[in-house]
């Protein structure tokens, strides 16, 4: 079933030119169950990346344009008054998909924002005193801006640590972009793309990871880093429980798709990164921003022996 994946990577591959490293570690994400924020300058590809990889695994997908004016209402949903039905009617928001692609989603208020929440960590959404599922399997994938632009208000610390991964595309580099220059539009090609693997396989998939072994001395490894990022005074805040979890089930999902059913070190190395540097912030901040705490990730990292 891992196969399956690897076609997805492949088939999203030529719709975001050059970026395989970001689109495996996006399907990792994915695989684990976890949500996906993509922070980066405008135009270098986000929401393309977010559009194939629901439209290569075959989820159903809603884009909300987040904006300063947008409501929670207008995310989850909203109850109207039906004369017929004398009584209100809940009218389901765009949350109530496989794959929601918040765009932008730091140029809308604190408030809005928060309205996921509950839907990234529950699975559920709460209104009129009704609790309603959502659909299986389901992500968030999220862009954002650099915060230092125009309009953007910075995501808190609750909500970033609700997103198991955070990526960044960056530019591509000049073969890729010349790629683009030359070939077909990417909205046009995505219009075609068929569906490489199903919801029921991306299910099992995700159960399977289960049954990926992790010894008592990778838990120690794990349980090591989590304990040096609370006291090494590297940064303000160490990792939380939810985020050890985070990057055990994330290098399951990377030994999945090495062909492995084990995990090793080099899983957890090879994700400490876009799991943990949007979780943690330097102790002394230099106005580096989320870079600053990848370069100190690194040396976080070198400094826990194996």
């Amino acid at each position: 079933m891992f196969d399956k994946v690897h076609a997805v990577a492949k088939q999203v591959g030529q719709i975001v030119i050059g970026k395989d490293g970001q689109i495996r570690q996006a399907l990792v994400c994915l695989l684990a169950g976890g949500h996906l924020l993509i922070e980066d300058v405008p135009g270098v590809g986000k929401t393309t990346l977010a559009h194939a990889l629901a439209q290569s695994l075959g989820l159903r997908f809603n884009r909300i344009q987040f904006t300063s004016d947008l409501l929670p209402a207008d995310v989850g949903g909203i109850s109207i008054y039906d004369r017929e039905k004398n009584g209100f009617v809940f009218h389901p928001g765009p949350i109530f998909t496989q794959v929601l692609l918040a765009d932008e989603i730091n140029r809308a208020t604190p408030k809005t924002q928060s309205a996921l929440l509950e839907a990234m960590e529950e699975r559920q959404v709460s209104a009129d005193g009704v609790t309603r599922n959502l659909p299986a399997p389901f992500f968030v994938i999220a862009t954002q801006n650099p915060t230092h632009q125009i309009g953007t208000f910075q995501l808190p610390e609750s909500q970033l640590d609700r997103f198991l991964m955070c990526l960044s595309l960056g530019y591509p580099d000049a073969a890729a972009e010349r790629a683009l220059l030359l070939g077909e539009d990417r909205r046009s090609l995505l219009k075609s793309l068929p569906a490489a693997m199903q919801p029921e396989e991306l299910l099992a998939a995700q159960e399977a990871l289960k049954h990926i072994h992790t010894s008592a001395a990778l838990i120690d490894y794990v349980q090591a880093l989590a304990h040096a990022s609370r006291h090494n005074g590297l940064f303000a805040e160490g990792l939380s429980p939810r985020a050890a979890i985070a990057l055990l089930q994330a290098a399951r999902a990377w030994a999945a798709l090495e062909g492995r059913n084990h995990a090793i070190p080099e899983d957890i190395q090879a994700v400490l990164v876009p799991v943990t540097a949007h979780r943690l912030r330097p102790a002394k901040s230099s106005g580096g921003g989320a870079a600053v705490s990848r370069d100190l990730v690194t040396q976080w990292m070198q400094s826990v022996p194996l």
